[in-house]
C-alpha cells in the first residue's frame, strides 16, 4: 500500500479552507490589508454572526488569518503577505466571464473604481498598479525579464523619492503579483508595499468607498507625472 504524501494532505486541507464561498468572501475583503471585526465581515459576507464565527475559527486555525481581541471586539486580518499573494493569485485565475455582472449603477461604479486603482493587501493594483510597474520598468528602475528585481538605479530612485526600503527582512525587495483585473503582474514585495504606503501617507492616493479602491489626488497626479511620467488621466 502506497504511503500518503504529507504535503498532499496539507494541500488538500488548505484547498478545503478556501473552497467555501463565505470564507472566500472574507479572504477577498481582507486583501485591503486592514483588520476587520467579525461583525463587519458577517455583514459583508451576508451571513449570521454565529455562522461567520465558525468560518473565522477555521481560517485562524488553518493559519490563513490572525486575530486579536480588544474588549468585546474580535479583529481578524490576513496572517501575512504570503496569504495575500495566494488569495490574489487564485482570484486572478477566475475567468472574467465567471464574475457576476453588476446588478445596479452603484455596483458598476464600485467595480470600475476597483479596476482603475486599488490596494492588493499592501501594494497598488489595478490599472494604477500596472501603470506604476510599467513606468518603473521602462525607466530601467525595475527588471522583469528574469523575475522582478530592482536595479541599482531603482534603489537610487526610491532613496531620492524619500521612500525607505527595509532591506533586512526575508521578504523580497520586488516581486510580481498577478493582477486579477489586468491579467498582468504588478509590483509587490518590500518596494511595492513601501511605494503604496508612501502614496497614501503623502496624499498621492486616497481610499474611496468601503472596499479596496483608491483614487489619485491632484497631488498624486503631479507626483506621478514628475517622478515616473505617468499620465493618470489615461487610466480611465
Amino acid at each position: 500500500m502506497a504511503t500518503k504524501d504529507p504535503q498532499a494532505t496539507q494541500l488538500a486541507r488548505l484547498a478545503g479552507l478556501v473552497a467555501d464561498e463565505t470564507r472566500a468572501a472574507c479572504l477577498l475583503a481582507l486583501l485591503d490589508g486592514r483588520a476587520w471585526t467579525a461583525g463587519e465581515l458577517a455583514r459583508h459576507a451576508g451571513v449570521a454572526a454565529s455562522t461567520l464565527s465558525e468560518h473565522l475559527g477555521k481560517l485562524v486555525g488553518g493559519g490563513l488569518l490572525s486575530e486579536e481581541r480588544q474588549g468585546r471586539h474580535r479583529y481578524v486580518r490576513l496572517a501575512d503577505e504570503r496569504v495575500a499573494q495566494l488569495v490574489e493569485d487564485l482570484a486572478a485565475h477566475v475567468s472574467p466571464g465567471a464574475v457576476r455582472r453588476p446588478r445596479n449603477l452603484r455596483e458598476s461604479s464600485a467595480g470600475s473604481a476597483m479596476a482603475r486603482g486599488r490596494t492588493c493587501y499592501d501594494h497598488l493594483a489595478g490599472r494604477l498598479g500596472i501603470a506604476v510597474t510599467d513606468a518603473l520598468t521602462s525607466r530601467g528602475l525595475l527588471r522583469q525579464d528574469t523575475g522582478f528585481a530592482l536595479t541599482e538605479a531603482g534603489l537610487g530612485w526610491f532613496d531620492a523619492a524619500g521612500i525607505p526600503l527595509d532591506r533586512g527582512g526575508r521578504r523580497p525587495l520586488a516581486r510580481g503579483c498577478l493582477d486579477w483585473t489586468e491579467r498582468r503582474p504588478h509590483l509587490a514585495g518590500v518596494s511595492g508595499a513601501a511605494l503604496c504606503r508612501h502614496a497614501l501617507e503623502a496624499g498621492w492616493c486616497v481610499r474611496i468607498g468601503s472596499e479596496r479602491a483608491v483614487k489619485v489626488t491632484p497631488t498624486g497626479v503631479r507626483a506621478l507625472g514628475e517622478l515616473l511620467g505617468i499620465e493618470v488621466g489615461a487610466l480611465g
